[in-house]
């Protein structure tokens, strides 16, 4: 497994680092007093103003291989961990969520009507788009649990349903919707009940309630949201990939976006640690400064093993998903996606505990890095789905071989073990204990 970073790749990082150091850093207090001051459901200017510099330098739309001259995973990888250190930069360079699942959705099972209307805009920056796929009243956690529906009338779809956690969807440049509903709800197989299907966010019946915060935050950086969609009529055209389909497109749309959160969360987590030590070198407590304390080193010991842990990790997943896809690694990413959030939400946590009180309001803006981190455990499915996923596939590994007994080849293991402990081919045998 080569995991070396290509030389394209250490090109675009160093002109990405220095676009932050000069337009993204010097800018974060005033991105976090616009959303506080003007809200979720306005642009925010300093926004606005950076996305046309960012596309001019060529730092635009790097997530998408079809729009970055061919950058793998792996290559990205890198880029989308310097992006994670601030919570302004992901937009800036057209690469947050939700946009990035959507248009790889939109690019992977649209038509080229839907690339046309909806990707096109989007790629270029002109639009903003959500995802509607938790509910309030189920366990979305399992989303054979998703309620909404979607019924075909003539040539229309009718959708109904109320969404929440819709993210993107107070922004004003928001115009369109990724709804997920039940188009056959009677069907025996639990997976092929739900569809996917492309909503106008201005055709009538859709209706945002209202801005949901995230532990006191609202709309940084994703604007979630509460949805409800009455009576909607959208032209049959805008189902994507046809009936049944949802579940495929959903695992589509979810792999690379899992990995993008946890490539994020590690360029957190760096921009964290930097804090953390900055801060402890500087304040003194009882006589001496806080970096000499035994348990702050150890914290800042922990945590830069915490972080090459889950970078190698992540590295890993993404250049499993380049060689051999995204179904093959689904073990990695669901590894991943659990490993770096709580990582992530840890170091944070103890960077809190350096700043002091300080570090509980959002002066170092720690508090909304723990918010983020927090959130991300549930984001893509909480910890204990893709556990339980893990746990699985492992345990399908063994299932019914024992590659002791073939040279490592994975021989059928007897039923009966005792057959092996006499065959010798298991050590040591319960006569050695005799």
């Amino acid at each position: 497994m080569d995991i070396t970073q290509s030389a394209r790749s250490l090109e675009l990082a160093s002109r990405i680092e220095s676009f932050m150091a000069e337009h993204i850093y010097p800018n974060e207090r005033r991105y976090y007093q616009e959303a506080e001051r003007l809200g979720p459901w306005k642009t925010h200017p300093i926004v606005e103003a950076l996305k046309p510099i960012a596309r001019a330098a060529g730092l635009w739309n790097l997530f998408l291989p079809a729009h970055a001259e061919g950058l793998t995973n792996l290559e990205y990888a890198p880029l989308c961990e310097i992006m994670g250190r601030s919570h302004l930069a992901p937009e800036v360079f057209n690469c947050s969520a939700p946009d990035t699942g959507n248009m790889e959705t939109i690019l992977r099972y649209g038509t080229e009507a839907q690339k046309e209307q909806w990707l096109r805009p989007l790629l270029a920056g002109e639009i903003r788009s959500a995802f509607a796929m938790t509910e309030p009243d189920v366990a979305s956690s399992d989303a054979t649990n998703v309620e909404s529906s979607i019924t075909r009338d003539g040539d229309d779809y009718v959708i109904n349903g109320r969404k929440w956690y819709t993210t993107g969807a107070t922004d004003p440049r928001c115009k369109i919707i990724i709804f997920m509903g039940q188009t056959d709800p009677a069907n025996p197989d639990r997976h092929r009940r739900q569809s996917m299907i492309l909503v106008p966010k201005d055709t009538p019946g859709v209706r945002v309630v209202r801005s949901l915060p995230v532990l006191g935050f609202y709309g940084v950086p994703d604007r979630a949201s509460e949805v409800s969609f009455t009576n909607v009529r959208v032209p049959a055209d805008n189902i994507l990939l046809g009936e049944g389909r949802g579940f495929e497109i959903a695992q589509g749309r979810l792999g690379p976006g899992r990995i993008h959160h946890c490539m994020r969360l590690i360029g957190l987590s760096e921009r964290t640690l930097e804090r953390m030590c900055r801060r402890a070198e500087n304040r003194v407590a009882f006589g001496k400064p806080i970096s000499e304390q035994t348990v702050t080193l150890e914290r800042i010991a922990e945590a830069r093993i915490m972080i090459e842990q889950a970078r190698l990790l992540t590295l890993k997943a993404a250049y499993m998903m380049d060689t051999v896809g995204n179904k093959a690694a689904r073990q990695e990413i669901a590894m991943i996606k659990v490993i770096a959030p709580s990582m992530a939400q840890k170091i944070v946590d103890w960077a809190i505990q350096v700043f002091g009180g300080g570090g509980t309001n959002n002066d170092h803006f720690l508090a909304a890095a723990f918010a983020t981190t927090r959130l991300l455990r549930l984001a893509d499915g909480p910890d204990e789905v893709h556990r339980n996923q893990i746990g699985r596939l492992e345990l399908r590994r063994y299932r019914n071989t024992d590659p002791s007994r073939s040279g490592g080849s994975g021989a059928p293991l007897p039923l009966d073990e005792s057959a092996a402990w006499a065959e010798g081919g298991l050590w040591p045998r319960p006569a050695d204990f005799a």
